[in-house]
């Protein structure tokens, strides 16, 4: 498993649910295409799969 998870916004929340627009802000990201490094814990891999739809993830 990898020990880095970058994660870029690829789809805007505007028309999202409230809980996946603030999924989004817990995870760092404000703007379209901004990435954010974060570990890669099941707590970070839950948040992820809530807004998949929303997000771009690469392991590093």
């Amino acid at each position: 498993m990898a020990k880095m998870l970058k994660i870029t916004l690829v789809k805007s929340t505007i028309g999202s649910k409230p809980q996946h627009r603030k999924n989004i802000e817990a995870l760092g990201l404000k703007k379209l295409h901004q990435t954010v490094e974060k570990p890669d814990n099941p707590q970070m891999r839950g948040m992820i799969a809530k807004v998949d739809h929303l997000v771009k993830v690469e392991e590093i």
